[in-house]
């Protein structure tokens, strides 16, 4: 198939740094490319990947000093997807709803993935007029608030199996890997390390926007002694910090879509003491690959126990439900689905 993958350009693909959404563009961009498929990425000019790069922009936004207006580089980069759409068989975007009024309006088989949280109202006007456009979730409690949305299939997110080596050995710290903000609770994670006697480690970026929650709620937590923050981590960096951890710390307080997190530290064999919100219990297999939890007393006595966690199976059960191969095999069988419904031949409209 001849498929365009539409990345954010907030961040490279993949990401120098933290980045979710990016990240998983590119997994599937490159399973994609390695199943034979002709794939072109429609992403940031600082991009990598084996596939066609079409570059909107010199560099990803956030690393861009310049760039003031976000959105006026998305708008380019719809323009550019609709004025190549014809070249395709299908277009597959991760860039949310900004596309909508214009896929409506071009004859070639899309759909979107929607990676961000939906509990927002404003969206249930803008779904209830775009419930032509196909979604994709990626977990079925993303879809909660907006059911009547044209929602195609739930598709969990995958990884190479190859990206992080298993640690049978793990040292004598927890982790906490992610972003300082709200609702991601390193608070909570630093309460349930001091509780259960564990060094915390926490690998964080700190978006602008969180930088005075940061200095108030956080900053004076990072000086216990219990606690080492180590910053902002690349994706090399990963294998190491999770790998050698007893466990994630993974204390959320808000409806997170899936947690790419959690798997990265499920084939580290790391598992995952989670709180019980949004895709967790869709992720975590309770007892297998982490423990899902009610509350910080519940958290603090299943980290006081990780040691006991069989990690090969942890392992195991990773490799048989997150392997990016098995997420691009259910990709390719929507895509086919999409446009045999369309009764589109890409190749006679091309032609």
């Amino acid at each position: 198939m001849k498929i365009a993958q539409v990345a954010p350009l907030y961040e490279s693909v993949p990401p120098k740094l933290y980045g979710g959404t990016e990240r998983v563009v590119s997994f599937l961009t490159e399973e994609l490319v390695r199943q034979g498929h002709d794939v072109t990425l429609f992403a940031s000019g600082d991009s990598e990947t084996t596939a066609e790069l079409v570059p909107v922009g010199t560099r990803s936004l956030r690393l861009s000093e310049g760039c003031i207006d976000p959105l006026a580089h998305h708008i380019l980069l719809i323009e550019r997807v609709a004025r190549c759409a014809p070249q395709f068989d299908i277009v597959h975007y991760h860039i949310d709803y900004m596309h909508y009024p214009v896929s409506r309006r071009v004859p070639v088989p899309q759909v979107t993935t929607l990676h961000g949280r939906l509990d927002i109202p404003d969206l249930l006007p803008l779904y209830r007029e775009f419930d032509d456009m196909p979604v994709v979730s990626i977990s079925d409690n993303q879809r909660i608030p907006l059911p009547n949305a044209n929602w195609q299939e739930t598709i969990p997110h995958g990884l190479p199996l190859g990206l992080f080596k298993f640690n049978p050995r793990p040292d004598d710290y927890v982790a906490f890997l992610g972003r300082i903000s709200p609702e991601k609770r390193v608070d909570r994670a630093i309460e349930i390390a001091r509780r259960a006697n564990l060094r915390l480690k926490i690998a964080a970026k700190i978006d602008h926007a969180d930088q005075e929650y940061f200095e108030t709620e956080i900053k004076h937590l990072f000086e216990q002694p219990h606690v080492e923050y180590v910053g902002e981590i690349n994706e090399e960096q990963k294998e190491e910090f999770l790998g050698r951890a007893q466990a994630l710390l993974f204390p959320i307080d808000w409806p997170e879509p899936f947690g790419l997190v959690m798997i990265e530290a499920m084939a580290c064999g790391t598992p995952v003491i989670a709180f019980r919100r949004g895709a967790v219990p869709e992720v975590i297999d309770d007892g297998i690959t982490g423990c899902i939890c009610e509350d910080i007393d519940q958290a603090v006595k299943a980290t006081g126990n990780v040691a006991q966690w069989d990690r090969d199976r942890c392992r195991r059960q990773f490799e048989e439900r997150f392997s990016i191969e098995r997420t691009a095999r259910k990709y390719l069988g929507l895509f086919g689905q999409l446009t045999a419904a369309r009764g589109f031949d890409g190749r006679r409209y091309r032609a």
